[in-house]
């Protein structure tokens, strides 16, 4: 396919999407407005009508939503490919994906058994009642969990992406002995640490960057001022490209949460807050299976987080309105994942009684409420916690927990960190390996997480400052190597995977961009 007809079905996927969207609607009814203005004029309809919508702001919402459009989902460059090629084009890993999908979905409705609670129902009155007079706070009158369990935890699904071969590769092809070293034994590319230089020239040693307290050729003082008022400048022109890579050198604490939520282009409009109010009511008419795992989920992690646990109500909040969101299924186009499905009581096996369950798709595991709660000391609306939340996850949380072959997808992030650490730091590697204590297993919870509930918030909003600015989770296996080469001469005198476990307990203290920026601009090639 050429270049001109590969824009020209980019440019037609774009339309298409966008012409049954609120913002269409909103820009058709403004430019019928502006007909009755008198500086409309017949012989110059075309143009005017557009200087209208440029100087009114429309224009630069439309620009908006097509950025957005394409940072979500590229459209095919071959029609032709079937919808399952566009999610993964990997077979292996479809299947892998596949059963893991099966496994989850047998381990919820054995719970469902042997509890006796149904997939979902219908609350009484009485219930809905009570439950809408303490919505606010739910943290104090919770379910009795003692016999709910995490359908999976992180290090369950960790052992299938070790299990993980692709049939057609032959291993005795490699180069390389350190190749087998690591756990993760599927051939993807991955960058190694030139190419990530290059990626991300703007985290050089020499540039300015919020977050680090000396700056080489900047007074930190006079670097900060002077991007603090680029960013108030980004802000008024509403333009996500501009915040998007604004963002990569760090957003100042005041800005962040403006510029986060131009980035995604979430905008909380009176229909996004409608939207999550017929949520909430959803909530309170019915009762679903996972509910429970989402109060017990909340309950193991983010309370007993210290900068976490006051933000209990919040998470409950918009973790049950996102189980019932239909409007995040449209992620699974492009998920390598497929909505799990269950069957109408009384109809099992009939496959038009099937209908998608949770609605959302998404089964929530252990540690899935951490994805929520960083964002809580950014935005104390919960409509727009929600919405910035929600784009977050079908942007990149979901590639945490999918097996896919996406640069940004929890298998790549694995092969990458074990990579850098093989390459640069091979006797470290070698060492615990040798202990038993494979680097893999330890630096595997911080990044299904994205590092949440393991740093310091001010360093972990740092560190998804540039997650959003590059577009891509790639940083988060960087930084996993950057903490073993941090402690990597504590790391070589352990013996055993509990002591190595020891030396990386606490990484609270750490300072993220120091950390990445010496691993990536100061290791020597």
């Amino acid at each position: 396919m050429d270049e001109g007809s590969e824009l020209s079905l980019t440019i037609a996927h774009i339309v298409q999407r966008l012409k049954g969207s609120h913002l269409h609607s909103q820009i058709e009814r403004r430019a019928q407005e502006c007909l009755h203005q008198p500086d409309i004029k017949l012989d110059s309809l075309k143009e005017d009508v557009r200087s209208f919508l440029k100087t009114s702001g429309w224009e630069r919402q439309l620009q908006n939503a097509v950025y957005r459009e394409l940072q979500v989902q590229l459209p095919p460059s071959h029609p032709p490919a079937p919808p399952e090629h566009i999610k993964e084009p990997l077979a292996y890993m479809r299947a892998a994906q596949a059963g893991w999908e099966k496994r989850v979905l047998k381990s919820l409705n054995s719970m469902s058994t042997e509890l006796g609670v149904p997939l979902a129902r219908m609350r009484p009155a009485a219930e809905q009642k009570e439950l809408a007079n303490k919505w606010n706070e739910m943290g104090t009158d919770e379910p009795d969990l003692a016999s709910v369990r995490p359908v999976y935890a992180p290090k369950d699904f960790l052992e299938l992406l070790v299990s993980l071969r692709n049939p057609n590769h032959d291993g005795s092809e490699d180069v390389s002995v350190r190749s087998h070293w690591g756990l993760i034994q599927v051939p993807l590319n991955v960058r190694d640490i030139p190419q990530l230089r290059r990626a991300y020239s703007e985290l050089n040693l020499t540039s300015g960057q919020l977050g680090i307290d000396d700056h080489a050729h900047i007074h930190p003082d006079l670097f900060e001022n002077e991007y603090v008022q680029i960013g108030k400048k980004v802000v008024m022109e509403q333009d996500s490209a501009a915040a998007q890579q604004y963002s990569r050198q760090g957003c100042s604490t005041g800005l962040r949460a403006d510029l986060w939520a131009l980035i995604l282009n979430s905008n909380n409009q009176p229909q996004d807050v409608m939207h999550y109010e017929q949520l909430t009511a959803g909530v309170i008419q019915h009762d679903l299976l996972v509910d429970n795992l989402i109060y017990k989920d909340v309950k193991l992690t983010a309370s007993n987080d210290d900068y976490y646990f006051v933000f209990e109500d919040f998470l409950y909040q918009v973790l049950l309105c996102f189980s019932r969101d239909t409007a995040v299924l449209e992620h699974f186009k492009y998920n390598s994942a497929t909505p799990p499905r269950s069957f109408i009581q009384g109809k099992g096996g009939e496959e038009e009684c099937a209908v998608v369950y949770p609605p959302n798709g998404v089964i929530p595991f252990h540690g899935f409420s951490m994805y929520v709660a960083p964002l809580c000391f950014l935005y104390n609306e919960p409509s727009k916690l929600y919405s910035v939340f929600r784009e977050m996850y079908i942007r990149y949380f979901f590639r945490l927990h999918s097996i896919s072959s996406s640069p940004s997808g929890i298998v790549s992030l694995c092969l990458q960190f074990e990579r850098l650490l093989q390459t640069h730091l091979p006797q470290l590697f070698y060492h615990l390996r040798q202990i038993g204590a494979q680097p893999l297993r330890i630096a595997f919870k911080w990044m299904v997480r994205a590092f949440s509930g393991y740093l310091s918030t001010d360093q972990l909003l740092l560190l998804w400052d540039r997650v959003l600015g590059y577009d891509s989770l790639e940083v988060v296996a960087v930084l996993a190597a950057a903490v073993f080469a941090f402690r990597a001469e504590n790391l070589m005198e352990v013996t055993s995977l509990g002591s190595a476990e020891a030396v990386l307990a606490d990484l609270s203290t750490l300072k993220v961009m120091p950390l990445i920026q010496i691993f990536l601009f100061a290791t020597a090639i």
